[in-house]
């Protein structure tokens, strides 16, 4: 009987052995299947590795593109304020020029009927031009600016951005 009981327990003790290496060659294959760089959760995390390099080189360019565009819109901000100054001198001085009278609109002569006349009525010397009085304050008011301009440029190196045209031309209203 004894040699029954041992003769059952090597039979029983062969079929665990035997459904533990069923058992382990199914999970084997599952494994497999499982890291499968196609098809399975290995391709799946492999996709996902790659897009995040591509993100991160995607999110670098977008920093650069980022910092650049800063600097960019800073230089342009300093630009601009320096034009303001620039403009606020030249409306100043512009403020400070005298206030130039309008020429007064000529007044019609009554018609007179016409007389034989022998001799030629003498010619009277023509009014003061109004224009060249304004063209002679825009040229001092165009060389004060320009002083100040100068001065500015001595401290800033950038050439200023608006000049007077009739102090280029002479003073000769166009």
């Amino acid at each position: 009987m004894d040699q029954i009981v041992t003769l059952i327990s090597d039979i029983l003790l062969g079929a665990g052995a035997l459904g533990a290496a069923v058992y382990c060659g199914v999970l084997a294959q599952r494994l497999k299947r499982f890291n499968n760089l196609e098809n399975g959760v290995g391709g799946a995390v492999a996709l996902l590795s790659a897009q995040v390099d591509d993100m991160t080189r995607t999110l670098d360019l977008a920093r650069k593109a980022a910092g650049h565009s800063s600097e960019t819109l800073t230089a342009l901000t300093e630009r601009a304020e320096a034009a303001t100054r620039k403009l606020e001198l030249m409306l100043a001085a512009l403020n400070d020029l005298p206030e130039v009278a309008p020429a007064a609109a000529p007044v019609a002569a009554p018609p007179v009927a016409p007389q034989p006349v022998a001799t030629a009525a003498p010619v009277t010397a023509p009014a003061a031009d109004p224009e060249a009085a304004q063209d002679a304050a825009w040229v001092a008011a165009a060389a004060a600016a320009e002083d100040n301009v100068a001065s500015e440029a001595a401290q800033d190196a950038e050439p200023p951005l608006f000049l007077s045209r009739r102090a280029h031309v002479g003073g000769a209203a166009r």
